[in-house]
């Protein structure tokens, strides 16, 4: 049994303006290896939040930026540490590739069976049981391919399919302000290749096509955000590395 200090839902998300309009709403007492950044952004019709966090506590009753105004929902991939609060969101987008494991996220499918652990916490959740822990389904209304837009009216999101830490992985790209919401493709610090359903020379093909996008800024999934050239900094390290380790794309996973 868990000697952590319990933390009560008020207490539980924090919110941190950034630039353009966007928020990062975040769960600060879970490690930061586990703890998922959500990003709210500011629309002239609609706002999107993308991922939603571990779940536990409800993120529309303990964050008033998200029910406000009409919000799409999207998921960057299922993996349970992004997806916790999706059913509470009427609008649901995901990627065509995980749309089952949306409807239906099982802790194989989620990577929470072997995750979602106590081990995640500075402090713990009031409330929470290991044992118990599961995400309620939240099947997608609308399936996202590479390419589609997210429209909020005044600013448009395109679809970036990102297949490797899993398969139906995605960012959104705002071009005019050169905005990347990477999800787990791309952030800075260690990149996870070896779960379920993750596949390295898909990462490292999605990684080479990534590389010359246009981007100002990268709100990853986890740790901090960072620019351009620490962006392609990134991406060039991960791509040695496996080089090095004998990788090639498209070929069986090393």
């Amino acid at each position: 049994m868990s000697m952590l200090p319990v933390i009560e839902a008020p207490d539980w998300y924090e919110t941190i303006r950034m630039a353009d309009g966007v928020t990062l709403i975040h769960e600060p007492w879970i490690k930061p290896f586990f703890r998922c950044n959500m990003w709210h952004v500011r629309g002239r019709d609609r706002d999107l939040l993308f991922d939603t966090g571990l779940g536990h506590f409800s993120l529309r009753r303990h964050v008033p930026l998200v029910s406000e105004r009409k919000l799409t929902c999207v998921a960057s991939h299922t993996h349970f540490d992004h997806i916790g609060c999706h059913h509470e969101f009427p609008e649901r987008c995901v990627h065509s590739a995980e749309a089952k494991i949306l409807a239906d996220p099982r802790n194989e499918w989620t990577a929470a069976g072997t995750y979602a652990t106590d081990e995640m916490f500075d402090r713990q959740p009031h409330g929470w049981d290991t044992a118990r822990y599961s995400i309620r389904p939240a099947p997608a209304g609308r399936l996202l391919e590479h390419g589609d837009i997210v429209d909020l009216g005044d600013r448009v999101f395109e679809v970036v399919h990102t297949p490797g830490h899993s398969p139906g992985g995605i960012a959104l790209h705002e071009k005019k302000t050169g905005i990347l919401l990477s999800g787990d493709i791309i952030y800075d610090g260690p990149l996870i290749d070896d779960v379920y359903h993750s596949d390295i020379p898909d990462y490292m093909e999605t990684l080479l096509a990534m590389r010359d996008l246009d981007v100002s800024v990268v709100h990853g999934g986890h740790f901090p955000s960072f620019g351009k050239v620490r962006y392609r900094q990134l991406i060039d390290e991960y791509l040695a590395q496996k080089r090095q380790a004998g990788c090639h794309l498209r070929q069986r996973p090393c």
